[in-house]
């Protein structure tokens, strides 16, 4: 991904007298606390990573990372999730993942795939319209959210207000996120966080409180223990070691009672409902400690309430609570271990880098991922009564037809065993059969004895490695997800995770590779071609990632390489993206992996002020790496504020355009909460100027719209909020005179700051 520069592009007009003062920038992800070591290791390289933009992390002007969530995987490996953020504002679908280990190494990035951020930040449509634009997608609305102004990522990316409205559609609850275009009104997307079990066709410690091992009598596993909460003399059916897991009835509270004696084994009765999700969530949360490493639902020890009692034959997440109901026939509740398994399957995949993500193809990857855990959920628990498979529902019997999918065979009930182009187009449910079906001929090969045979789509042979083995491999794969997650960027995360995880044994990366292949799934740009990780590679830091230089003066960074993987090879360093008038000179220009090189870069009086985004590439012998350095010009730490005032005549149209233009020197402050800018205009009707601030970036600020006022020349202080704006380049005051006759005039005039 390549961000391009920004341009102004716009003609100004007026006189003013401007002080301007450039927001401090905050400090970075880097000097905020670190956990303990090895931890603090891969935090620091992770953020040293995002800061300096290395290979998929490139970045434009305005743009910047967050660090949001550090999650430890496998093999010693630590996934740092990164939030983009452009002038301020949250870009939905510019998120990114980092890798790296314990000793500081960076292993890898990825980053959602969006086009280079060149959107204005104001808003042409107002808050208000939006929400009720958003309100209008939902028949039944229950809440609408304060819209949040953001810029909504992807081929072409818009600033717009992102609107959350609950309530109901035709059919099942909803939180829908709709994106309003900020310009135009018109609804750019939405996504909701809803996911249902099934598509809806009808196919062929509290203090006080004391912890405790209820006695629950389930309808799917029998007698078990599930782990409930005493306070006083009443009991709770509220989890006290799982932050956030309980179970109610669906609009009430929480199932409590004067023992702990739970439910009555009925199909019908929602208490013994309740029994079968505790346990199957506290099984479920067991699996994800124990043959995973990750600490709960959302990875940081905190689960989600159930409730039973949906009025539908369905089950679903909302993006922070699961909802049962019951089949079709109503003689059972919706809440076996693999349906449970799946509904909290969601909650992981909402809670791993990237979030919960748009499209089909990645909602597809998101039902499949609620089936793997349902699966994997059965086998840890091996219940003799409830005995692990691969059949999805198939206890529920959700609408009388046996099971709703098949893993080994997805189009036993019409969906596509085998990954094709036709994937992104295909219903959600439907699109997670090639998914499922990697994973069992991962988990169980293609003739596993004992179990279901499942047909290749290459006519191959596949051996399987166990589904803890292949547990482990999918949900490393996972922590690299990103908001435009899709298959082959799984099959690359997933064929990375086996390397890692299973240094020196080629099984379980040949048997990954081999699954991926027998559903068709094409190799992905990039991925490791062998067991050993695809040859010697290396890692690249920067120190610092930035810099800042008054127009002549020079600036320099160390470039730090280190070997991840093979042996040393020899590094030849360039660089790309300076501004005019500068040079970049490498000492020295070639290295080999391990060792660092000192950059300068060097301007001359004629370079223009701004912030340069510079590419640095490393181009290795078998394996090339990119980082960006930011380089300000035109700043220091502190002067006095540049004032101008030029005082003007702006004629009425047809009047020939005042062309009087002024330039101060710059100064290195950031823009204050509240800029002013002082206009003396001379014109017979002041009601026909329109007056924009414009930024550097181009970002207009409406100082003044029409009116009917008619009063004579503008003689007075505007102030504005251009907090998000750094300040050095080319300000501009633009007038436009509206007037039925006038439509389309105007005047320039430019101060440099």
């Amino acid at each position: 991904m390549t961000h391009r520069g920004f341009s102004t592009g716009l003609a100004a007009a007026a006189g003013l007298a401007m002080t301007l003062a450039l927001p401090v920038t905050p400090a970075s992800a880097a000097h905020q606390a670190q956990p303990a070591a090895p931890e603090a290791a891969a935090a620091r390289a992770a953020d040293q990573a995002a800061a300096a933009g290395l290979d998929a992390l490139h970045r434009g002007a305005g743009e910047s990372f967050q660090r949001v969530g550090l999650t430890a995987g496998g093999g010693g490996l630590f996934y740092g999730a990164y939030q983009r953020s452009y002038q301020g504002l949250r870009v939905v679908g510019g998120d990114a993942v980092v890798v790296a280990d314990g000793a500081g190494r960076v292993r890898g990035t990825s980053a959602a795939e969006t086009a280079p951020i060149t959107v204005g930040t104001q808003a042409l449509v107002d808050a208000a319209k939006a929400a009720a634009t958003a309100r209008a997608q939902l028949p039944t609305v229950d809440s609408v959210s304060t819209p949040e102004k953001v810029v909504l990522g992807g081929a072409s990316p818009k600033l717009a207000y992102e609107v959350v409205v609950a309530g109901r559609t035709a059919t099942a609850p909803s939180n829908l996120h709709v994106f309003v275009d900020a310009a135009t009104g018109a609804v750019l997307d939405k996504r909701d966080d809803v996911k249902t079990f099934d598509s809806g066709a009808k196919r062929q410690a509290q203090p006080g409180t004391v912890d405790l091992a209820g006695a629950g009598n389930s309808f799917y596993v029998g007698n078990v223990s599930i782990d409930t909460t005493q306070s006083g003399s009443t009991y709770t059916m509220r989890d006290p070691g799982r932050t956030g897991i309980s179970c109610g009835r669906e609009g009430g509270s929480v199932y409590s009672g004067p023992d702990d004696n739970w439910g009555n084994g009925s199909g019908t009765d929602l208490e013994t409902g309740c029994v079968d999700v505790l346990y199957s969530v506290q099984t479920e949360w067991k699996m994800l400690a124990d043959w995973l490493g990750r600490n709960g639902i959302n990875g940081s020890g905190t689960g989600y309430p159930a409730s039973v009692g949906l009025s539908d034959v369905n089950a679903y997440w909302n993006g922070s609570s699961t909802h049962f109901g019951h089949s079709q026939d109503n003689k059972r509740q919706a809440t076996s271990m693999d349906v449970v398994g799946h509904e909290f399957g969601h909650g992981i995949f909402q809670f791993t880098p990237g979030g919960a993500g748009s499209g089909n193809e990645n909602g597809g990857m998101n039902e499949s991922t609620g089936d793997i855990f349902g699966a994997l959920t059965e086998a840890y628990a091996n219940n003799a009564k409830d005995t692990p498979d691969y059949e999805v529902g198939e206890g529920v019997n959700l609408v009388g037809q046996g099971p709703i999918r098949y893993m080994y065979q997805p189009s036993k009930v019409g969906d596509p065993n085998c990954y094709s182009s036709s994937i992104p187009s295909t219903e959600v449910h439907a699109a997670a059969g090639p998914q499922n079906h990697w994973f069992y001929l991962l988990a169980e090969g293609s003739a596993p004895a004992g179990k279901p045979a499942s047909p290749t789509c290459n006519n191959s042979s596949v051996t399987g490695i166990g589904i803890q083995k292949a547990g482990k491999i999918f949900y490393n794969g996972l922590l690299k997800k990103t908001s435009s997650w899709n298959h082959k960027a799984a099959r690359k995360a997933t064929l990375e995770a086996a390397i890692a995880l299973f240094p020196g044994s080629c099984t379980e990366y040949n048997a990954t590779k081999a699954a991926w292949d027998a559903v068709s799934v094409p190799t992905a740009s990039g991925e490791p071609t062998s067991c050993s990780g695809g040859g010697p590679d290396f890692s690249v830091a920067l120190n610092p990632a930035s810099g800042s230089v008054q127009p002549g003066g020079s600036a320099t960074t160390t470039i730090s390489t280190a070997i991840t993987s093979g042996a040393a090879q020899s590094i030849t360093l360039s660089a790309a993206g300076l501004p005019a008038g500068a040079t970049a000179t490498f000492s020295p220009a070639t290295i080999s992996s391990g060792g660092s090189s000192t950059l300068t870069i060097a301007t001359t009086s004629s370079t223009p002020t701004g912030t340069s985004q510079i590419t640095i590439t490393a181009d290795g012998a078998s394996t090339d790496h990119t980082a960006q350095y930011a380089l300000t010009v035109g700043t220091t730490s502190s002067c006095a504020p540049v004032t101008n005032t030029t005082r003007l005549n702006i004629p009425d149209y047809p009047g020939a355009a005042v062309n009087s233009t002024n330039s101060v020197a710059g100064c290195a402050r950031n823009a204050s909460n509240a800029t002013k800018v002082e206009v003396h205009i001379t014109h017979t009707y002041s009601g026909d100027l329109v007056l924009d601030l414009v930024a550097p970036d181009g970002t207009a600020y409406r100082l003044k719209n029409s009116s009917s006022s008619s009063t004579p020349d503008i003689n007075t202080t505007y102030t504005v909020n251009a907090s998000a704006e750094a300040a050095n380049g080319a300000w501009q005051l633009r007038i436009r005179d509206v007037g039925p006759a006038d439509t389309g005039y105007l005047s320039s005039w430019t101060l440099t700051v």
